[in-house]
């Protein structure tokens, strides 16, 4: 019973996540009616602009972005109800504060739209968000990768140095003073 339990609520967080992911992605974009045809789950006609299904949206992510929702979806399987909980409302409280900062920057922009137009401002912030995160964390990764290799070098001639010293020792306990204090 747990274990379908799990499964049942992990398809449906799946399911919200991917339908967050096309969410952030923004409105629709007009193709050139490459995607339109027959929607095979009402088996009604789709048109070249309308949203498909979470499914749908998987393959169309990257070979990157597939792995690590695969990699996300297995960690969220091995994690007790407690830690999933604890991910949801980090998650909810992650997007309530990007909604805040949104909502922050459509005010500060001085436009006044009406709701349609607002959800479209606050689903291109979020996406937009979300690529300069990514670039950000990939600068960082890209600096911390060049910057580490110096770092062990530097460590290593530094340890080095020590231990083919006279009279080094392999602990690295301080000497002391057996000199008696006046």
């Amino acid at each position: 019973m747990g274990r379908r339990f799990n499964l049942i609520s992990a398809t449906i967080v799946l399911s919200i996540l991917a339908w967050d992911f096309s969410f952030a992605q923004g409105p629709p974009q007009k193709s050139s009616g490459r995607s339109a045809g027959l929607d095979r789950h009402n088996n009604q006609f789709r048109g070249p602009g309308e949203r498909r299904g979470p499914g749908e949206r998987f393959f169309q992510l990257s070979p990157e972005e597939r792995q690590a929702f695969r990699k996300n979806a297995e960690r969220w399987l091995r994690m007790n109800p407690e830690q999933q909980k604890l991910l949801r409302e980090r998650y909810n409280l992650h997007r309530q504060q990007l909604k805040n900062e949104a909502e922050a920057a459509l005010r500060q922009s001085g436009l006044r739209l009406d709701q349609s137009a607002r959800d479209q401002f606050e689903a291109r912030y979020l996406q937009e968000r979300r690529k300069i995160e990514r670039d950000l964390r990939e600068q960082f990764e890209t600096k911390r990768d060049q910057e580490v290799p110096q770092l062990n070098e530097r460590l290593k001639k530094e340890f080095q140095s020590r231990q083919s010293a006279p009279g080094a020792t392999s602990t690295s306990t301080p000497s002391v003073s057996v000199t008696p204090i006046r």
